[in-house]
């Protein structure tokens, strides 16, 4: 609509001005004439001084004039269009882009869970650091790769950066693999609601540590993530104290990492070439320096014999699940960042924790958990305790 109605209107204007022209320059000649008839002789030389021309000249110009100013204040309104189309595309291609992102960063999250829990329960493999030491083998040449066809930047790993890194890279490993041995004995559904119990050693330390005070709000809901914790660990029907343990210790761990990590970043970025330190680069240092200490670690629980022993590791489709979950460990961090850039740390704080229910209804529901009324009003109380958290958390960072 916006192309065919200058194209009809110039063309109108045109024409009109061709007919009302033609009409004028015949009265022209028709004066000019009439004016020498008395010498004989047609000069058509004087007819542009002729005084009945000029004013004929100046209707002509007040006329182009005019076509101008139409065309002008056309023109003027194209634009505004235009410029009108140009931001409403705009803004839809941004939430698209934020729509994408936090599907991506969503279904790669819930999908790295279910995946290891597949690997770990359904496949029975009782070597959960062989896994991780696969998992992080596979985002070590992925990183490396994008980083050599120029796709990426990060930092040289300078012997420097490797033992300012050292200390968190072994709380890593830690992390990485009691969430392993946990997720091989509990429910999807159980290990998201004692994952909440994190936030409270968290919030202890930022108060211990770094002096940092939480409202009330925040308070509240912690309290209401230990409850739920609590009360679904007493009506899980599928308890299993070993797996508990190793959750309680996950916990520990995390929070370590959160906290030391915002004590090393500083340092960290000190002793790098451009005193940065992005995504792709923690990604690399953690998965690279977690190759030798997961190589350490198979032979101290003594994973190798078992390793040579099972018969998954000769049937491809075990491969091809495992393989999965390296990459899905590796698109979890890039969809993360790709989510964080468009939206921001609110709604990325706010999905992330909207995104457990989905993850508990899929758990329980693909890997046929028995469970009750009570446990299952635990679960949902501990994952409305986890949205509940987030908003106290962006309301204490908004008034702060």
């Amino acid at each position: 609509m916006g192309s065919s109605r200058p194209l009809s209107l110039g063309a109108s204007l045109d024409s009109l001005d061709a007919h009302f022209e033609r009409n004028l320059t015949e009265n022209v000649n028709m004066v000019s004439l009439k004016f020498h008839e008395p010498n004989g002789v047609l000069d058509q030389g004087h007819q542009t001084s002729s005084p009945v021309r000029r004013d004929v000249n100046r209707s002509l110009s007040g006329v182009k004039f005019l076509e101008n100013d139409d065309m002008d204040l056309e023109d003027g309104n194209l634009e505004k269009d235009r410029n009108k189309m140009v931001r409403s595309n705009k803004v839809v291609k941004i939430q698209n882009q934020a729509l994408l992102s936090g599907l991506a960063y969503c279904l790669s999250s819930c999908s790295m869970i279910l995946v290891n829990k597949f690997v770990l329960s359904g496949y029975d493999f009782n070597a959960g650091i062989s896994l991780m030491l696969y998992q992080n083998f596979i985002s070590v040449v992925i990183v490396s790769i994008l980083s050599s066809m120029g796709l990426i930047s990060r930092e040289p790993l300078t012997w420097r950066l490797i033992k300012v890194w050292l200390p968190v890279n072994v709380i890593f490993v830690g992390m990485l693999l009691t969430s392993m041995f946990s997720l091989k004995y509990i429910n999807v559904a159980m290990v998201t609601v004692l994952k909440n119990v994190t936030n409270v050693i968290t919030a202890v330390g930022e108060m211990y540590l770094f002096k940092k005070h939480h409202d009330s709000r925040v308070w509240a809901a912690l309290f209401l993530m230990i409850v739920s914790a609590v009360s679904g660990g007493i009506t899980d029907l599928s308890f299993h104290a070993v797996g508990y343990a190793w959750q309680i210790i996950n916990c520990f761990l995390t929070a370590s990492y959160s906290l030391t990590l915002r004590r090393v970043m500083d340092t960290a970025k000190q002793v790098t070439k451009s005193g940065n330190l992005n995504e792709f680069t923690m990604v690399l240092l953690n998965n690279t320096l977690s190759l030798p200490l997961g190589i350490l670690l198979i032979f101290v629980f003594n994973e190798v014999d078992y390793l040579y022993t099972t018969p998954l590791l000769r049937r491809p489709d075990f491969w091809l699940v495992t393989t999965l979950s390296g990459f899905l460990g590796l698109a979890i961090s890039f969809t993360s960042m790709w989510f964080l850039h468009q939206t921001g740390a609110t709604t990325y704080s706010l999905v992330g924790s909207l995104n457990k229910i989905p993850l508990s209804i899929a758990g329980i529901v693909l890997f046929k958990v028995p469970t009750s009324l009570e446990n299952s009003a635990s679960i949902f109380f501990g994952l409305l305790a986890g949205v509940f958290f987030a908003r106290a958390k962006m309301r204490e960072k908004s008034q702060s």
